[in-house]
């Protein structure tokens, strides 16, 4: 479903990515864990298409507009209920006009924010308003999620309500990928995993039986010994 293959992206002498290649299929997600300045981010970005690598190429069944993006930036206009926001990135994603306010409705009860959905999307809570902007990636029901730092700014509750609302979602048989640099939280939710360190994927596998110690400890040893 989602194929990389020998990526590469720098700025100016810095590598944020530096010949990556991996293929990711249905009802598989991705952790990709670096610390700050690994790549992580870029990676992502050059997967969803907004930003244009200097080598390789991104392969997506479908198109780009299988791809559903979750940044930094919720893309939520704070004058916008949460329901007139889903409807305008709905006919952004051309979601026919006549199930566009449907497929808000859906995906909005999907994430538990129906009760939400005529308020003012500056006035949610930090929790509430990542959920509104998961309903935003989902709206035009893509089959690829791209997550970068999805807990950041979360509290305990909200992070544990997040991961199992990703759960939920990659288990609909989309193919998820999270960039993060919180190793526990994201391992919770991986059936994959990748290490990033200076651009480059210094371990990349299935995650298999190990816990969320035994991959946050290979995570250390294997930066520590790139």
């Amino acid at each position: 479903m989602l194929r990389a293959e020998g990526l590469r992206h720098a700025y100016g002498a810095i590598r944020a990515l530096d010949d990556i290649s991996f293929s990711l299929p249905a009802g598989r997600t991705l952790a990709v864990f670096g610390p700050n300045g690994a790549g992580k981010t870029t990676l992502l970005r050059v997967l969803a298409g907004l930003i244009r690598p200097q080598s390789g190429a991104v392969h997506l069944e479908g198109g780009r507009r299988v791809v559903g993006w979750i940044g930094h930036q919720s893309h939520l206009y704070g004058h916008l209920t949460v329901r007139e926001n889903l409807v305008f990135w709905a006919s952004l994603y051309d979601v026919p006009a006549a199930r566009r306010r449907a497929r808000a409705d859906e995906v909005m009860g999907l994430l538990g924010i129906a009760d939400r959905a005529d308020q003012l999307t500056r006035t949610l809570s930090r929790g509430l308003q990542q959920r509104a902007a998961i309903a935003r990636a989902l709206v035009h029901d893509p089959r690829v999620l791209l997550l970068d730092e999805p807990f950041t700014g979360l509290d305990l509750a909200a992070a544990a309500d997040c991961r199992r609302l990703l759960a939920a979602l990659a288990a609909t048989g989309r193919a998820v990928v999270i960039a993060t640099h919180n190793v526990e939280e994201g391992a919770e939710l991986a059936t994959d995993l990748a290490f990033q360190h200076r651009g480059r994927f210094v371990e990349f596998g299935p995650r298999g039986s190990r816990s969320g110690a035994q991959i946050a400890d290979a995570y250390r040893q294997a930066v520590a010994g790139a």
